[in-house]
């Protein structure tokens, strides 16, 4: 990946702020008894009015697997990520992950949350608290020079305190011009180790943690990926442009 460039990094920063707003929109919505196709077309309507694209409708699927057909990849319970929104209304309790990307200028922006609707068990929301942590300790250490070890490794350090699972076959990614470039930024690792960053890069950061096991399989719809022991998933993103003094947040 090469440093983006000054206009570049302008359409980046309107996409980041497109998509920051959706999702605004989105947690508003969220409430007991709304469907993920309907908080998919409320994302749709949104991103329209504020000019934007999005980023994941129609991406391809995997050999034989149809393109992504919505906006927003919905992820409920244990679904890590790239959940396809239906028409089961939301319950109480449930934990919904909202992954979402936006095209503006040529420019692709990518971020997740992950909601509570409702009420949930203490457990559920500290898994919700500190996968959000980890997040933020991955991007208080980024810095031109840094290493994608030295990410990975803050973000682990928050997760292993809590002992949870670190989903280890899905990782960060450099973000830009493609939904997904390099380098690869996985959410476990070592200080000092990796492909170094430097300023103008924006990359994402996506640690997906979990109540159990990290390990992970494929629905038979060939896009949803859940944990494998059923366990309860949260997921956290957002897209980052490296600066000399540290770190731009763009998609907050």
């Amino acid at each position: 990946m090469r440093p983006k460039n000054p206009a570049e990094i302008t359409a980046i920063r309107k996409s980041g702020k497109m998509l920051a707003e959706v999702l605004r929109h989105l947690e508003a919505a969220l409430k007991p008894g709304i469907t993920g196709n309907e908080i998919d077309q409320i994302a749709r309507q949104k991103l329209k009015e504020l000019g934007g694209e999005p980023a994941f409708l129609g991406v391809p699927g995997p050999r034989g697997v149809p393109d992504f057909p919505a906006t927003v990849c919905i992820s409920v319970n244990d679904a890590v990520v790239h959940g396809l929104p239906d028409d089961v209304p939301f319950k109480n309790g449930d934990l919904v992950s909202f992954d979402f990307g936006v095209i503006y200028g040529g420019m692709i922006t990518d971020a997740a949350r992950t909601f509570i609707v409702g009420e949930a068990s203490e457990q559920a929301k500290q898994l919700v608290i500190e996968t959000k942590r980890s997040l933020d300790a991955g991007i208080k250490v980024i810095k031109n020079g840094i290493r994608t070890g030295d990410i990975g490794a803050a973000v682990q350090s928050v997760l292993d305190e809590g002992n949870y699972g670190i989903v280890r076959e899905l990782v960060g990614h450099g973000v830009g011009h493609e939904l997904h470039e390099a380098p690869e930024i996985p959410n476990y690792g070592f200080k000092g180790m990796g492909d170094k960053l430097q300023t103008g890069m924006t990359i994402a950061v996506e640690p997906m943690a979990t109540l159990g096991d990290w390990k992970v399989v494929v629905d038979p719809d060939g896009w949803t990926i859940r944990t494998r022991d059923g366990s309860l998933s949260a997921h956290f993103e957002d897209t980052l442009l490296i600066t000399d003094s540290g770190v731009e947040i763009l998609t907050r």
